[in-house]
């Protein structure tokens, strides 16, 4: 059944699950298939023409893609995440939707399936003028955001456009400039023997104690001399460590987890320089994410501008970046705000949902 509001839209959206698998999903069958499926229904519904885009086995992109009654006109996209964290630890039912309160409650609610459903709404109270907007119009369902972005990162290879509003709960206001992330997977190596004498091998604890200190006595504050006028400085910060495997054996391993958030133009090899030098021989992975710096004189930020949006940056990444670092000018906004996001009760207020339609309409009409 057609749902007959944005609430409606949203309560059908929470209620299909569309965990991210990464980590403990708290599921049996995650990923956002199922969800794809009904928000290419609902796109077929506003007059687009869909398609599932696999990216990895149950977890496509859906791309809608409107028609113009002008060809040549530059491509806008509206680009929310299918996909949403780990249920585990919710004191709500996750896929409830329950309204109460004036809230709409469950996991997405507010990141970002909100931003879907107001985006979508708005499409499909539009759906009779989209053609002749001032831009073509597509929408990119996008899985894979909570973890990796290989949703954006696999629909930049193989589409283009002049511009992605990207839906994430930022109160509407938009986010031109975001920091990035910089992980870091970090293990030193020993040799293994009997603890009673530990001086016949070498222990990776130990080592890993070199560079954490590193981490805090040099790393840390040569970020924090560091500084972006909006982002403010970049951060770095330890998070998880194990290593050995019983008490009475030299440990010959350890592993420690480092989120590092950058800046625009900073140069985050500095980072592994420092901590290869406080321990040779460390090994170092690494997971990017760009920060993103958004030009805030581009015509359709400006006329977000005009249409009472503040300008405005975020301490975490988002799909934006990797639109931008393909060469796709991009900003993040939508309604609802992050300090509801990857709550153990999350929501939305209704009338912020509401207001998040009136402001995605507005701005597709000014086009």
């Amino acid at each position: 059944m057609h749902p007959t509001s944005v609430s409606g839209l949203l309560q059908a959206l929470v209620r299909i699950p569309s965990v991210n698998p990464h980590g403990s999903p708290g599921i049996d069958h995650p990923g956002e298939q199922a969800c794809a499926e009904y928000v290419a229904a609902f796109l077929r519904e506003c007059g687009a023409a869909t398609e599932l885009c696999e990216v990895a086995p149950g977890r496509p992109n859906v791309i809608g893609r409107f028609s113009s009654d002008t060809s040549g006109k530059k491509r806008l996209i509206l680009a929310p995440h299918l996909d949403t964290v780990s249920v585990g630890g919710m004191t709500i039912d996750p896929f409830g939707g329950e309204i109460r309160d004036g809230r709409l409650w469950g996991r997405g609610a507010t990141d970002t399936k909100g931003c879907m459903a107001a985006m979508l709404w708005a499409l499909y109270e539009l759906r009779d003028r989209i053609p002749s907007l001032g831009y073509e119009i597509w929408f990119a369902g996008l899985m894979g955001e909570e973890a990796g972005q290989e949703g954006a990162r696999a629909f930049v290879k193989e589409e283009r456009a002049d511009f992605a509003l990207i839906g994430e709960p930022t109160g509407r206001d938009i986010v031109y400039t975001h920091k990035g992330a910089y992980w870091l997977k970090l293990r030193t190596t020993g040799r293994a023997v009997h603890a009673s004498n530990p001086q016949l091998g070498e222990n990776a604890i130990y080592k890993m104690a070199d560079v954490l200190r590193c981490i805090r006595d040099e790393v840390a504050p040569a970020l924090a001399a560091q500084s972006h006028p909006i982002l403010g400085s970049p951060t770095i910060s330890a998070g998880l460590i194990r290593g050995g495997t019983k008490t009475n054996i030299v440990p010959d391993f350890c592993d420690l987890d480092v989120d590092t958030r950058s800046i625009p133009g900073q140069d985050t090899a500095e980072i592994n320089r420092l901590l290869q030098k406080a321990s040779p021989g460390l090994e170092i992975t690494v997971w990017e994410a760009s920060a993103l710096d958004t030009d805030p004189s581009h015509p359709l930020i400006q006329l977000l501008v005009k249409n009472g949006s503040r300008l405005t940056g975020a301490p975490w990444f988002c799909d934006a970046a990797v639109f931008a670092g393909a060469g796709i000018p991009a900003v993040a906004a939508g309604p609802g705000f992050i300090a509801q996001a990857h709550t153990n009760d999350e929501w939305i207020a209704v009338s912020e949902l509401e207001s998040g339609v009136q402001f995605y309409r507005a701005f597709l009409e000014a086009l």
